[in-house]
């Protein structure tokens, strides 16, 4: 019987051929996931677990000032349904809306203005961004007792400043339904303003001064410049300011508590304010956790759709 050697290069028979071309595995290394996993346990414990037991407890009848109800008695949607029938409920979810969008709106383009104004090299630029920051340092409490002064009928600085253009008659701010949300608004766009003008000036002070240089060759005015440069390229910071502030309205509620207490009848009372009645004073476990649920839900979903039309609808691009 004669063999025959194999050829040079060939592959005997059985073997499995060798993929010189075959990627390697590489080796997972676990330290990004324990840098990520305090934070994750951060989020775990007091993000995740609170909402989830919130929407638990949403589920049960629990009134601490009533002896029946004082343990947990499992009542379904009951909560929700006794929610959405109330009509101070959708009298606070308005309030909410008004409060919302007349705290996010002017606080946000105030901001962006007053960046506008320090942004540049001036004498005592210093003093004037420390003046138009410092009622951010300022806690809320402090800020609204200070106004609740200025709002005074009789001698505060509004119905002096009223009287000044000829209106006699002092107004009680907080004390009148149709003035009472406008009052704590003022508060709120005072307070935060500032606030924001930090991130829109930082923005600002990292934008490419060639594409200034560039407008300005091309005989761009102030206005169409903010307008097609400065707006378009702060996208992402607008988008960041945006939901600070909106989540920032929905958890803010001490300037309520010192100015209105969520009066007269209710005209001044939010969404956390009333999560704090129905907690605290009704002692009313599971139609607040259905509140929490709710306010949780909204917030969530301008978030996302914040992101989304953001996203979508900002331009890549510069005109000039």
């Amino acid at each position: 019987m004669s063999s025959h050697a194999a050829p040079s290069g060939s592959i005997p028979a059985g073997a499995a051929p060798k993929l010189s071309g075959a990627p390697r595995r590489r080796a997972v290394s676990p330290l990004p996931y324990l840098l990520v996993l305090p934070t994750l346990v951060f989020v775990g414990l007091f993000t995740i677990w609170p909402t989830l037991s919130s929407v638990i407890h949403s589920l049960y009848t629990q009134r601490l000032n009533i002896a029946k109800y004082r343990n947990p008695i499992f009542a379904g949607l009951s909560n929700y349904e006794s929610l959405f029938r109330d009509s101070t409920f959708y009298l606070v979810l308005g309030n909410t809306a008004l409060y919302l969008v007349g705290t996010v709106l002017p606080a946000v383009a105030l901001g962006f203005l007053f960046a506008l104004l320090i942004n540049r090299k001036l004498p005592a630029i210093g003093v004037a961004r420390l003046l138009l920051f410092q009622p951010t340092v300022l806690p809320m409490v402090s800020v609204a007792t200070i106004w609740l002064f200025l709002f005074t009928p009789d001698y505060g600085l509004f119905n002096s400043m009223l009287q000044l253009f000829g209106y006699h008659g002092p107004q009680n701010w907080t004390g009148n339904p149709n003035m009472a949300l406008l009052a704590i608004v003022i508060v709120s766009v005072w307070k935060n303003a500032g606030f924001y003008m930090v991130f829109y000036l930082a923005g600002m002070q990292s934008l490419p001064l060639s594409v200034y240089e560039a407008a300005r060759l091309d005989g761009a005015g102030p206005v169409a410049t903010t307008l097609r440069i400065t707006l378009p390229l702060l996208r992402r910071t607008t988008l960041f300011v945006t939901t600070i502030a909106f989540i920032g309205a929905f958890q803010t509620v001490d300037h309520v508590f010192v100015l209105t207490q969520g009066g007269p009848s209710d005209a001044s009372n939010i969404l956390l304010y009333y999560l704090w009645q129905v907690r605290f004073s009704y002692l009313d476990v599971g139609r607040a956790s259905a509140v929490t649920v709710v306010l949780v839900f909204l917030m969530l979903i301008f978030t996302v759709t914040n992101f989304v039309m953001t996203e979508r609808g900002g331009r890549t691009d510069v005109d000039v």
